[in-house]
């Protein structure tokens, strides 16, 4: 205690002599023109590209009592339920004149209705042009859009530094267009778990439930983001928000305007696993950093480029890597059609390998929804092709079937399928390809005993008829 205090009385000796000097850097303003310095040229240039997001989609009210045979049987079938209209609320970014907005993914996620509204009030019907849920964004267009909209330019959000004052614009809770402003207190966080692509600028600009979709904007009025999430305790701004980074909304916007109604990306073909200080130590490295190669796909580009396992990406393209996310990241947002240089650690010697950028094969999906009455019924499946597997984040060397979408109020969802389910057999009889199991689904049973693997463990699952 007593050397506490002792700590605190040096401080405040130390605060009162210091005061004079903190005095000195301050000075009185010398003209009006320093009194009116804002942030209004900024918001003026960028605000009228920022848009209200509302999405409404149509929900059948099912009652419980429906799934209950001696309900059934002794009351029969009512008819229909009411139908309810859901709503959300969001933001999003014009970045085409011709109406194209980007917004997240999570804001019109399952909506039959999109509208958007400007900064000057006027609405416009929107379609969904492209969704893209490894990344939380999606892509509308202005439906008989006659004129040219306000829009904003792209920042090269690589070149943030923690301490940049940015803006962030958006409706929060609804109240209209707002616009809060704090700085970049953070980048390449990884540890936030809304996407795939776990690399996000973190900052204190207040940022609320309805800012999703909005733009984060730096001094020069450009898009260094797209609002996504909060980390908060109580539903409102505690002061730390997620944004996408612009490098990444760019090559989403790409695929749209190139008429793709899925994004393209580089694909590796190799599994990256993070270096762990045990690992670290085993390959005599001062800090865990890095992204070890784990395994390489036969035939990938990782492995036409000669990348090997247990080696150790420590860059590309001179950018340093300190772990798979940021690699992750760092890849997917390269052009197509070229090349990616790749620093590798290896044998204690650094190594540069050539990857091309290419897309994953694709070939053979047979996208079947099942909708015989199954177990299965609802789910759509596909063939595992290479970008199915990085798409879902499977071993690049898994065959089989896969689920990739679950219908909602479906038998399949209702069960407790899930999205990237890999179906192996059903009733003893192997599941190889998609037609194996709509044929499966459509032969009746009381019975279904199916075996599924889920993130890499098989389990077997018994289900009444």
């Amino acid at each position: 205690m007593t050397l506490t205090i002792r700590s605190f009385a040096l401080l405040l000796v130390s605060a009162v002599v210091a005061t004079p000097a903190l005095a000195q850097d301050r000075r009185v303003p010398s003209s009006g023109a320093e009194l009116r310095l804002s942030y209004a040229p900024i918001v003026q240039r960028a605000q009228p590209a920022v848009v209200n997001v509302y999405a409404a989609k149509t929900v059948q009210n099912r009652n419980p009592l429906l799934d209950d045979p001696i309900f059934r049987r002794f009351f029969g079938v009512p008819g229909m339920q009411p139908e309810q209209m859901q709503r959300s609320l969001g933001s999003g970014v014009m970045v085409d004149a011709s109406g194209l907005v980007v917004t997240n993914n999570h804001v019109i996620e399952g909506a039959d209705q999109v509208k958007i509204s400007l900064a000057d009030k006027r609405e416009f019907e929107a379609e969904i042009v492209l969704k893209d849920s490894r990344t939380d964004l999606a892509v509308l267009r202005v439906k008989d859009g006659q004129e040219k909209f306000a829009t904003l330019d792209f920042a090269n959000s690589d070149e943030l530094l923690v301490g940049d004052v940015v803006l962030a614009i958006g409706n929060p809770f609804g109240v209209g267009q707002t616009v809060t402003h704090g700085i970049v207190s953070a980048l390449a966080r990884t540890k936030v778990g809304v996407t795939d692509y776990q690399f996000f600028i973190q900052t204190d600009a207040a940022i609320n439930p309805g800012n999703s979709g909005g733009a984060l904007v730096d001094m020069t009025g450009k898009l260094v983001g797209i609002n996504t999430a909060i980390f908060s305790r109580s539903g409102g701004s505690q002061g730390i928000g997620f944004a996408i980074p612009a490098n990444m909304v760019r090559v989403v916007v790409a695929s749209a305007k190139s008429g793709g109604k899925a994004v393209k990306r580089p694909w590796l073909g190799a599994k990256l696993q993070a270096v762990t200080p045990e690992i670290a130590e085993t390959l005599g490295l001062k800090l865990p950093n890095g992204a070890l190669v784990a395994n390489v796909t036969p035939n990938s580009p990782a492995a036409r480029a000669g990348l090997k396992p247990s080696d150790l990406i420590v860059a590309i393209e001179g950018q340093p890597i300190d772990e798979p996310n940021a690699f992750d990241y760092r890849f997917a947002t390269r052009q197509l059609g070229g090349a990616a240089q790749i620093d590798v650690q290896r044998g204690g010697k650094i190594v540069k390998v050539t990857v091309p950028l290419e897309t994953a094969p694709d070939t053979n999906r047979d996208e079947i929804v099942l909708t015989a009455r199954s177990p299965f019924q609802g789910a759509k499946i596909a063939n595992i092709s290479p970008a199915i597997a990085d798409e879902l984040h499977l071993d690049s060397q898994t065959e089989g079937v896969v689920v990739i979408d679950l219908a909602d109020g479906g038998t399949a969802a209702s069960v407790g399928f899930q999205k990237g389910d890999i179906i192996l057999a059903v009733n003893n009889q192997k599941i190889g390809k998609t037609s194996d199991l709509d044929k499966a689904s459509k032969a009746g049973s009381r019975l279904w005993r199916i075996v599924v693997v889920r993130g890499g463990q098989q389990i077997n699952v018994t289900l009444g008829g």
